[in-house]
């Protein structure tokens, strides 16, 4: 006999098979920073449970609890168990969100904006121009230094694999997709930026417990990226996203278009010998680190790619010593949850200035932004490829 779903619909045997052995304690930014349970990955799944089989009511602190998550799933790469801490929490969070609805009005507008290109690109100069008239403080905001008012248009050279393009990446960092487009074709491949066709992967969707807006835009991702080739993703949330549509949609038809995703230093790691302009000495002489975006580390699992690409171009790859810790950034997170988001990147930045690096990497835009808001340069590792292979 089946048993019934409790309250929060979950999985009960997933909700089960954490045993609370605190393995995971070390490992999450929020319990590292505030050192409450609840902001743990063992407390936040056992208040889970006591409202799931109606012991205790949900409460706002205890939605607090559920927000305060960065969601940046290292407590999976900890637990010895295969707890599935992230689907638990975001459908958790769409349960909140249905019943609730506690997203703020600016998140949800703001998220709306992502998926209307041409509305998000003519919003993104305007705020350029404000940005060069100093009316912007975008530090604090965490907007880049310099955001462009025109951008270079991306054109196809064929068919041989897509390039996702996205929504906030394409609008604030398309440099970083035209390097990405060169470094592709630089392996005799040809590119067809997905563009306006694909205008949001719906990740910070899923994580605000937008869960039918997530779906809707996963559909349409799907239907605009038909046919058999490589989709290749070079931010590290988007590729976690499209790598998820399978579980997001449960049908076969997402489980094979998920099947075809890679981030794009997974699929240039197998063929970084094709490039005829590798360097024979490193074209970059300088120590680079390399933050890893949590969702390429802990959910796509491909972090160490970075490392194998970038190892030919550069003098020297500095290897931080906080086990790939989180940064805080966690998409949207750093503008809801703004303090907790500050704390755990002062953490990060201690790590980053004490192993004395020239320059700091990171293959996620979300990452990147949050870290140079602190003064650091920040680069996409793929930038650094192409350069060094222009300098060629």
């Amino acid at each position: 006999m089946t048993e019934s779903p409790g309250l929060l619909g979950l999985d009960q045997a997933e909700l089960d098979s954490c045993v609370a052995c605190a393995l995971c304690l070390p490992h999450c930014p929020t319990y590292r920073v505030t050192g409450a349970d609840t902001h743990s990955p063992r407390g936040r799944i056992a208040l889970m449970q006591v409202v799931d089989e109606g012991i205790a009511p949900l409460t706002d602190e205890i939605v607090e609890a559920f927000d305060s998550c960065i969601q940046c799933r290292a407590c999976e790469t900890a637990c010895p168990g295969d707890v599935p801490f992230g689907h638990l929490l975001e459908a958790t969070k769409e349960f909140v969100e249905t019943t609730r609805g506690k997203a703020p009005w600016w998140l949800k507008l703001g998220l709306r904006g992502l998926t209307r290109p041409t509305l998000l690109r003519i919003g993104s100069s305007c705020l350029a121009v404000a940005q060069r008239l100093r009316l912007v403080p975008s530090r604090r905001l965490g907007l880049p230094q310099r955001l462009p008012v025109r951008r270079r248009a991306l054109r196809a050279t064929g068919d041989d694999v897509w390039l996702f393009t996205g929504c906030v990446m394409d609008a604030w960092q398309r440099d970083i997709h035209l390097a990405t487009q060169e470094v592709i074709e630089a392996t005799g491949t040809t590119v067809r930026p997905s563009g306006d066709a694909t205008p949001c992967c719906g990740a910070l969707h899923t994580h605000a417990g937008l869960g039918d807006e997530a779906r809707r835009l996963a559909t349409r991702v799907m239907s605009a990226l038909n046919g058999d080739n490589a989709i290749l993703v070079n931010s590290a949330g988007c590729g976690a996203a499209l790598k998820d549509y399978g579980r997001l949609l449960d049908s076969d038809e997402a489980r094979a278009f998920s099947a075809r995703v890679f981030d794009i230093h997974e699929w240039l790691a197998d063929r970084i010998d094709e490039i005829d302009a590798i360097p024979t000495e490193p074209a970059i002489a300088e120590r680079v680190a390399v933050v890893d975006p949590c969702h390429l580390r802990h959910v796509q699992g491909s972090h160490m790619a970075v490392r194998k690409v970038l190892e030919p171009f550069v003098s020297e790859i500095v290897e931080l010593d906080d086990e790939g810790m989180c940064c805080g950034a966690g998409g949207a997170y750093s503008l809801v949850q703004r303090q907790l988001a500050l704390d755990v990147r002062d953490r990060k930045t201690e790590v980053i200035n004490r192993s004395r690096a020239d320059l700091v990497v990171s293959a996620n835009p979300g990452c990147s932004m949050h870290l140079a808001a602190t003064g650091l340069t920040v680069r996409h590792p793929i930038e650094l490829i192409a350069e060094a292979l222009r300098a060629r």
